[in-house]
């Protein structure tokens, strides 16, 4: 496995971050354990959940997962630079009107408490905010984070979903609270998703932000898979596939020139970008997992890169370059 710093701390993490979604409701409790086993064999120590994975009926299942397989000892949680995040309704009666989707300075104290306790451990490496709240002050927000961190419950701050502005205004606040203000920056990013090029990537990588791409895969419609068998994929997927075969057929021709899985290629392709920390890969199987492991091991050549642009162009490179004179 391969490391980097996470934004501009001092903090290593593997190229690669284990997610967790699946964890509950589509990976039963054991073949979890085991997946998480393997990261840790496999050098991976970065692992990303949130309070609200576990499904809809069931959400902070997948926190009460991780903090079930942290509790078999073994220095599981010692190894692990755990990430969560804060944001989304829990559904949890006490909470009132204050369970709502934001970031309350109450919420905060309340949700991160409540993780804690799922995941059966007194700190968080990475606590992240699941979206920006545009009803809240940086004041508010940096005091919260700040009574966190004092408390030693909370490392570092991260973000999810922030506009470039996001950033920068955190960013600029934090800076007035004599905070390290925000330390990564987790994004929609892929083939298929190239619009952070434009402004979110140029601003993360210039504030020292770490770009943790989430859905890499888009879905999983980056993985190969051309001709998925009816169930498998939502209508909605399916009917893109159809949209972009083209494409995809292109982009798996390529990969086959290249001795290579479509999933391996595109996920090495996020890991070319400067700005990226590691993308988050989300197995459902510790097969899936295991499949992964070798992309920090493959190098695209500069031809390869070009080639790909040609099938996925992106925005035409940062803003305003890409669009104006």
């Amino acid at each position: 496995m391969k490391y980097a710093s996470l934004g501009r701390t001092g903090l290593k993490v593997s190229r690669l971050c284990l997610g967790t979604m699946n964890f509950g409701p589509a990976t039963e409790e054991q073949e979890a354990f085991k997946i998480m086993d393997a990261a840790l064999d496999a050098g991976v120590n970065f692992f990303d959940t949130a309070n609200v994975y576990g499904g809809p009926e069931h959400r902070g299942r997948t926190e009460e997962i991780i903090g079930r397989w942290f509790a078999q000892g073994g220095g599981r949680r010692e190894k692990v630079v755990l990430a969560t995040k804060v944001y989304g309704p829990m559904d949890d009666p006490l909470d009132g009107p204050n369970g709502e989707a934001g970031l309350s300075a109450h919420k905060i104290r309340r949700h991160l408490e409540a993780s804690l306790r799922r995941l059966g451990t007194d700190h968080i490496e990475l606590y992240q905010m699941h979206h920006i709240d545009c009803n809240v002050t940086w004041d508010e927000l940096w005091n919260a984070f700040d009574i966190a961190q004092k408390q030693g419950k909370i490392g570092y701050v991260g973000s999810s979903n922030f506009a470039a502005r996001d950033l920068v205004k955190a960013q600029y606040e934090a800076k007035a609270h004599g905070a390290l203000g925000l330390v990564s920056e987790q994004h929609k990013y892929s083939l298929l998703c190239r619009l952070p090029e434009l402004e979110v990537l140029p601003a993360a990588e210039e504030l020292g932000i770490g770009v943790i791409p989430w859905s890499p895969l888009d879905g999983g419609i980056l993985g190969g898979n051309l001709n998925p068998q009816p169930g498998s994929r939502t209508e909605k997927q399916a009917e893109r596939v159809e949209k972009l075969r083209p494409q995809l057929e292109r982009f798996s021709s390529l990969c086959k020139e290249l001795g290579e899985s479509a999933a391996t290629v595109a996920l090495a392709w996020t890991l070319a970008n400067p700005a990226v920390t590691a993308p988050i890969i989300g197995p459902r199987t510790l097969q899936q997992f295991e499949e992964t492991l070798r992309v920090v091991d493959v190098e695209l050549s500069e031809d390869t890169l070009k080639a790909i642009d040609e099938i996925f162009p992106g925005p035409g490179g940062e803003a305003p370059k890409a669009y104006a004179w």
